[in-house]
């Protein structure tokens, strides 16, 4: 590791707040585990990627972490709380894994939107949010992961530029984009 990549990857260090049209996205706080766990708490949430939902002690230390971020120093997490501008209600989250491959940063990204406010365009919308936001902090490859039957998900890939590739990884099929 020489100093050139940690100092790269250091101003990824400021998950900065960003506002869209319709939401807002939060940089994530230990403190958003009780209203979280509420949006989080459907076991639909779980149907393509498996699991239960987190309970809100659990959420606290998955919080705890993702806020003290990763233990190796090549990666960097963003985490967000996606909210609804007009009354502030959380809708769900987004979050971006940095790091670097083949001399490149690479942004490994993730959503979730609370079955209750699905299919409204939030999830889109908070995707090309958070992904215009990081393509602007240089030359950045997207990439996500998303379950071969998740249409839904699927289509949200495809509205930050993302496409299919052949390569599946633990069941999701890896998208790219540049």
């Amino acid at each position: 590791m020489g100093e050139d990549r940690d100092a790269g990857l250091a101003r990824w260090a400021r998950v900065t707040p960003l506002e869209g049209q319709r939401l807002s996205l939060e940089p994530l706080r230990v403190d958003h585990a009780a209203e979280m766990a509420l949006v989080l708490g459907d076991t639909e949430l779980h149907r393509f990627t498996g699991g239960e939902p987190a309970t809100r002690a659990e959420l606290v230390e998955t919080y705890t972490r993702q806020v003290a971020g990763p233990a190796d120093p090549t990666q960097q997490w963003l985490n967000w709380v996606v909210r609804r501008r007009a009354d502030e209600q959380p809708v769900g989250t987004v979050q971006a894994t940095i790091g670097r491959a083949a001399g490149k940063f690479v942004a490994e990204v993730a959503w979730v939107i609370g079955t209750a406010h699905q299919g409204r365009g939030y999830a889109v919308e908070a995707a090309q949010l958070m992904v215009s936001w990081i393509r602007a902090q240089g030359d950045v490859r997207v990439i996500a992961h998303v379950h071969p039957d998740h249409d839904a998900s699927a289509a949200v890939a495809r509205s930050v530029g993302l496409v299919p590739s052949d390569t599946v990884v633990d069941g999701e099929v890896r998208w790219l984009g540049g």
